[in-house]
């Protein structure tokens, strides 16, 4: 879901907000909200006498405002610049030239794994999440090294130790982020597991994290889930949802009963996302669950509509 959204969430006129409720109205860590502060004098909040930081609505309006722009694919270098603008010269100004910010990112984390440098590379992954959100940081900087380091793993020598090093770097940075978050929230509580036949995770794990960091929790099943056993965990750990992931050609009998089995067994919405989900969005509507697309944000802007958090 873009942030942007998040910031709507209603909050009393004239009320101080503290850090860590301005990061729950916003989808924004409280780091991130500290370096927008501290390195590019974004926001400033005031503070209490021993030094807390506290927010205003209109502090809250200007993060919306910054994650719009951010949205847009705007650095968050020239953010500032920007918000000082006309509307219209807003609009004049192309977000185009700031591809070379991501591509530095990217740059530095390729070559990273070339190297099998692991420092640099949790250094650079780092630096970007301190100053975007999680779901612009997935989708401009690790989906792209995903697609690359995947496509060109047959022209290099090491290429597909090169990918195995990324993809397990991946796993534990995303599973100890996730768990980190999920310790810290009580929200709704959602299963997510990969289809049957399924056995690559990352996709599924990167919707974990923008997931945990929307405020849900998240029970995480992994590759290959046979869907006849997810209502047996239901009984035990009882969910709002189910979400399935699959970026590879569906089990033979997946929508024709197994989805279909599913969704009457479990009494709770059951979505699929991911590649397979794309391509066959009539059949898993025809099963009765309901279709995510590839697109992360989007799915959980659409999820989000029918389970609403908080609630």
């Amino acid at each position: 879901m873009p942030q942007s959204q998040q910031a709507k969430k209603s909050i009393e006129p004239g009320s101080m907000l503290p850090i860590r409720t301005v990061a729950h109205l916003t989808g924004i860590n409280p780091v991130t909200l500290r370096a927008w502060e501290r390195r590019y004098n974004l926001i400033t909040p005031q503070r209490t006498p021993k030094g807390h930081r506290l927010y205003t609505e209109d502090d809250v309006e200007l993060i919306r405002q910054v994650l719009e722009l951010l949205d847009q694919g705007i650095s968050i270098s020239q953010v500032k610049p920007l918000l000082e603008q006309t509307p219209g010269q807003q609009k004049a100004t192309s977000p185009a030239r700031v591809g070379d910010v991501w591509k530095g990112y990217q740059g530095k984390m390729l070559h990273a794994v070339e190297t099998f440098d692991e420092h640099v590379l949790d250094s650079t992954y780092n630096d970007a999440l301190s100053l975007y959100p999680v779901d612009v940081v997935n989708q401009r900087l690790v989906t792209p090294l995903l697609r690359i380091i995947g496509e060109r793993w047959k022209q290099r020598e090491t290429g597909i130790i090169e990918e195995h090093f990324f993809s397990v770097y991946l796993r534990n940075k995303l599973g100890a982020r996730i768990h980190h978050l999920n310790q810290r929230s009580n929200g709704p509580l959602l299963i997510l597991a990969c289809l049957p036949g399924e056995y690559h995770e990352i996709g599924l794990l990167l919707f974990a994290l923008a997931t945990v960091n929307f405020g849900y929790r998240v029970l995480i099943l992994g590759s290959n889930t046979p869907l006849d056993q997810l209502p047996k965990v239901l009984q035990q750990r009882p969910c709002a949802g189910i979400v399935l992931s699959g970026s590879s050609r569906p089990s033979r009998g997946l929508f024709e009963s197994e989805l279909p089995e599913l969704v009457k067994n479990s009494a709770i919405p059951v979505f699929v996302g991911g590649k397979t989900a794309a391509r066959h969005q009539q059949k898993i509507e025809a099963g009765g669950a309901i279709c995510l697309g590839e697109s992360i944000s989007a799915g959980l802007r659409s999820m989000s509509q029918r389970l609403k958090p908080g609630k």
